[in-house]
């Protein structure tokens, strides 16, 4: 007799989901019990870390991940991080177990009312009818998930896995989708030409342009426009290359700052995010008056909330193409625009590329810092690297600092919730094991999902974890002291993360110097694309003074492109 849970993993096989991420309880044992030899099994010890870790694999592997949640507790657990990878345009089938539906009327123990506890995150939800409906949720839920590009939901009562399965006539789904990528050239015809006529037109490139087609199509387009290109606000993955001549930093995410940095632009493309993401609220437009936006991306939502003169649904690496050939023909030679310099944090101009080597000193007296720390793996990543941040107060120096070279060069949470990076660093090995991949995580950050560190021993992930611990959340305490008051929060100086790492299995190391951290990383990064092991690098940071932040930044720039001067010695052009 064939049973629901035996088509189950058939269907699974079909569309080649064979990887399962899992923290299961109860109602997942008639599922699990003697587990398909084909199928991977990636146990993760908190829920949060599994749909992580399965978001890192989907983005790494560039197809749907499957998660399996344990009833109220496990998807209750796991909704931050499905907001996440609904930001992250991550396309995940997250099944979760509920009660034996032969008594649910009477509201047993673990049952729950599950449909609508993760809120509008998921891009779909269904609990089946019948038993035999599973499988064909299963299809319904994958095709949702990529076609929406975020979580799908399927709820499956504990008993259906050992009901008979009868299989209906004509399943309800098919059993392949596709997904039509063509460009429309009247549209892009239309982008081109506001391109051509603008005086000085400038790209902006958010996470939906990560992508090698399309990192190179707007890499050919700058160089067409002779323009600078900038990431988009709180970008959770680099839209271009960051190491390139024509990058001219992050955006600031305050709308006055915005508008100064784009000011100078008549014609601005934005391709693969909104425009624009902010943060905290400020009062007057986004962008300067005469300043023309076209969005360019594949997201409906991001269309819909765009401030823009023209948004354009479509698919990015085919669009970006053709608009670069169509721009190609028609440029001729452009003047060249007065540099722009790299946007920082502060407000400031610097450019925070690859200098060119490792030449840096700890004063006498002072303890590490974080930008000593980006100062090292800036000089030592090799240029495939995958950088995870979540690093809050030093975000941005992390990005002025140590570039996106490769497409999947850096990610984040979209979201902004704390407990991503580790999980996801992990589900990110497992998918792309010949790239070197690091998680730059600040010390509170870490014990949101510091047991993801024994699912990366225990399935060979060898990620390097770079762990900034200052002993607080630095970011809250600065957020505090500019609101002019104290925080009623104490500092955890008291917790140890890498005897926490230890305890996992995880190896660790603390550094505190200069020296020990460079001892650290050369004797870890030159192998690290092949390693099996991961690693805990628990470094000893002091949180360093605005004025501090903005001379490292500048040193970088300095190295990185001597030729530019700083912003207030611009000369216009």
């Amino acid at each position: 007799m064939t049973t629901v849970r035996d088509e189950f993993f058939r269907t699974l096989r079909h569309h080649g989901m064979t990887t399962m991420f899992s923290n299961p309880g109860s109602t997942e044992i008639p599922l699990l019990a003697e587990f398909p030899a084909d199928f991977t099994f990636v146990l993760c010890l908190h829920e949060a870390s599994v749909v992580g870790a399965a978001t890192g694999w989907s983005l790494g592997k560039q197809r749907p991940a499957l998660a399996l949640l344990h009833t109220t507790a496990g998807l209750g657990n796991a909704v931050g991080a499905i907001a996440t990878a609904r930001v992250n345009r991550a396309p995940l089938v997250i099944v979760v177990g509920q009660q034996d539906r032969r008594h649910l009327a009477y509201e047993p123990f673990l049952a729950g009312e599950l449909e609508g506890l993760a809120g509008r995150y998921p891009v779909w939800t269904a609990t089946p009818a019948r038993a035999a409906d599973v499988p064909a949720l299963i299809s319904q839920a994958r095709h949702h998930a990529v076609t929406a590009r975020g979580p799908a939901v399927v709820i499956v009562p504990m008993d259906d896995w050992a009901e008979p399965y009868e299989e209906p006539m004509q399943a309800a789904a098919p059993r392949q989708l596709e997904v039509g990528v063509g460009v429309d050239r009247r549209l892009c015809s239309e982008v081109a030409r506001s391109l051509l006529a603008a005086r000085a037109p400038a790209i902006v490139a958010g996470a939906g342009a990560d992508h090698p087609r399309t990192w190179a199509a707007l890499a050919e387009l700058a160089e067409l426009l002779r323009c600078p290109v900038w990431q988009e606000p709180f970008g959770a993955r680099a839209g271009f290359p960051q190491d390139s001549g024509r990058f001219a930093g992050h955006l600031p995410a305050g709308r006055a700052a915005l508008r100064q940095a784009l000011g100078a632009h008549d014609v601005v493309l934005v391709a693969g995010a909104a425009a624009l993401r902010q943060y905290g609220y400020e009062p007057g437009p986004l962008f300067a008056a005469g300043t023309k936006i076209v969005v360019v991306t594949d997201d409906l939502a991001e269309a819909a909330r765009s401030v823009a003169d023209l948004a354009v649904l479509t698919p990015l690496p085919g669009f970006c193409e053709l608009l670069t050939r169509l721009v190609a023909r028609r440029a001729g030679t452009r003047p060249e625009q007065a540099q722009a310099g790299r946007q920082v944090s502060n407000g400031q101009r610097g450019n925070g590329h690859q200098p060119g080597g490792p030449d840096w000193r700890q004063p006498p007296g002072r303890g590490l810092r974080a930008e000593d720390v980006f100062t090292a793996l800036r000089s030592r990543l090799p240029a495939d690297a995958v950088l995870v941040e979540e690093s809050p107060s030093s975000r941005p120096q992390l990005q002025d600092m140590v570039p996106a070279r490769a497409p999947l060069g850096f990610l984040s949470a979209a979201m902004g919730g704390l407990g991503f990076a580790m999980p996801a660093a992990m589900g990110l090995k497992l998918a792309c094991p010949r790239r070197p991949v690091v998680a730059v995580v600040g010390d509170g950050s870490s014990l949101y999902a510091c047991q993801s560190l024994w699912s990366a021993q225990r399935y060979q992930a060898g990620v390097l974890y770079v762990v900034l611990s200052n002993g607080g959340y630095a970011i809250m305490d600065r957020l505090a002291a500019e609101a002019g008051g104290q925080p009623p929060w104490p500092s955890f100086s008291d917790v140890d993360i890498g005897r926490l790492a230890s305890s996992f299995g995880c190896p660790s190391v603390r550094v505190q110097t200069c020296g020990e951290l460079a001892t650290v990383l050369d004797d870890v990064i030159p192998a690290l694309a092949s390693r099996s092991e991961p690693l805990l690098v628990d470094v000893t940071v002091e949180p360093a003074r605005p004025h501090d932040r903005r001379a490292a930044v500048a040193a970088a720039a300095s190295l990185a492109h001597p030729d530019r001067k700083p912003h207030n010695e611009q000369q216009p052009a």
